[in-house]
């Protein structure tokens, strides 16, 4: 048995608990940049800002409908969901983080009557302790699960889907497209079929679905039937590669300004990189210029190499990316984003290496201090100089809205004045 607990909005739900006069307005976060609505409250929605809406196109929502808009702040939110997790941790005894919102418990064992009341203590718990509003799906499979958190969201705050006649009535008014896995390319397919709703894709004939869509579709479709292929990962599989991408604030055309953005993206990959446990044994970079421009003139280079070894090293993939972007970019072309991504993830110990070479090459008690002083007192505590360590690079992002970093900045902490 599997329940999905998913923040409201959670994005909106974190800038509302630290400013409460924002609570019943509507709200919408907006991308890096501030270019385009990714969270929206209710009262957002109807006004008929859709998901992706361009921010320059509210503005007069803003003058005229009270529209509030705020910065992405993923500092707070990420800090608002490891809260959140905390919560859910002591509730259950195995729990999945299936995204910054959502966690999948697993509630083999527990009856019927615990089980509702363990999912309204919950709720009540979550919104009291951390101010976060949720809604709760519950069934047989994580698929089922899902699909009751939806219909969880209509209002209702909690859908439990375990007996059959409950099931039948939410899964028969289901569209197919918004089952968890379908997508709009399949959903057009399915229809062509005549496949509209979760229904409709539970009682298909199997070995059509397998032969036409593919294992993938033919476990979402056992899940439908009540079949669990999928049980909850308590512990996140090993990524196969880390990228750090970022838009820029405004067109760049200076390299020394794109190369000080790689490096510092380069950072921050080897950091996420190091705190899994992992190493790499290739690198890539790229540059975009503003595809949203199409008059300017374009260009979009790429480069990877690989590394002589496999490294944890931020040292070694800085000097691999600033070879890497030797006559890479340009003369009189404005960038508008760049990245990194790290390839060819492995654990250490896992390395297959000679008896004449170690397994991995680099400083690593160097990496393990630097990440230790900046896990205690702060990221950039210590960096590199490649990295433009602390300034304010041209090429930072665009957040005139953002709200203060409550909960992970001490000189941010909300103040009382009586």
């Amino acid at each position: 048995m599997f329940a999905l607990v998913d923040g409201n909005a959670f994005y909106c739900s974190c800038e509302q608990v630290f400013s409460p006069e924002l609570r019943g307005k509507p709200l919408v976060v907006l991308s890096n940049n501030d270019g385009c609505a990714i969270a929206r409250t209710d009262e957002a929605k109807a006004l008929g800002i859709r998901m992706g809406h361009p921010a320059f196109e509210l503005r007069e929502l803003e003058r005229r409908r009270g529209l509030k808009m705020r910065s992405a702040n993923f500092a707070l939110y990420g800090d608002m969901s490891a809260r959140m997790v905390t919560i859910l941790r002591e509730a259950a005894p195995r729990v999945e983080v299936y995204s910054i919102d959502e966690s999948f418990l697993d509630l083999a064992g527990v009856s019927d009557r615990d089980r509702e009341r363990l999912t309204v203590d919950l709720r009540a718990k979550l919104l009291r302790w951390i101010g976060i509003p949720t809604c709760i799906g519950i069934g047989p499979t994580k698929t089922l699960a899902k699909l009751a958190n939806k219909a969880a969201k209509k209002g209702l705050g909690i859908v439990d889907v375990t007996d059959p006649s409950d099931r039948r009535a939410v899964l028969d008014r289901f569209p197919v497209a918004d089952v968890w896995g379908v997508g709009r390319r399949w959903a057009a397919k399915l229809g062509e079929l005549g496949v509209s709703t979760a229904a409709h894709l539970r009682d298909a004939p199997p070995d059509l679905i397998l032969q036409r869509f593919g294992i993938v579709l033919s476990r979402t479709q056992r899940e439908l039937q009540g079949l669990s292929c999928s049980n909850v990962q308590e512990v996140e599989p090993d990524r196969q590669q880390i990228m750090v991408s970022r838009s820029f604030g405004a067109r760049v055309k200076d390299h020394a300004e794109i190369a000080e953005a790689i490096a510092t993206f380069t950072e921050r990959a080897a950091a996420k990189m190091r705190r899994r446990g992992l190493v790499c044994a290739a690198i890539a970079i790229h540059a975009e210029s503003d595809v949203f421009r199409p008059e300017l003139p374009q260009h979009h280079p790429s480069r990877s190499m690989n590394l002589p070894g496999a490294t944890g090293d931020t040292s070694l993939l800085l000097a691999a990316s600033r070879r890497m972007l030797c006559g890479l970019l340009r003369e009189g072309i404005e960038y508008r984003r760049a990245g990194v991504v790290l390839l060819d993830l492995a654990r250490p110990e896992a390395l297959q290496h000679d008896l004449f070479s170690p397994g991995t090459i680099g400083n690593a008690s160097l990496m393990t201090a630097v990440d230790a002083i900046n896990a205690r007192f702060g990221r950039q505590a210590v960096g590199f100089g490649a990295t433009g360590w602390r300034s304010a690079p041209a090429w930072a992002m665009r957040q005139a809205l953002r709200s203060p970093r409550y909960t992970t900045r001490a000189d941010e902490l909300p103040s009382l004045q009586c």
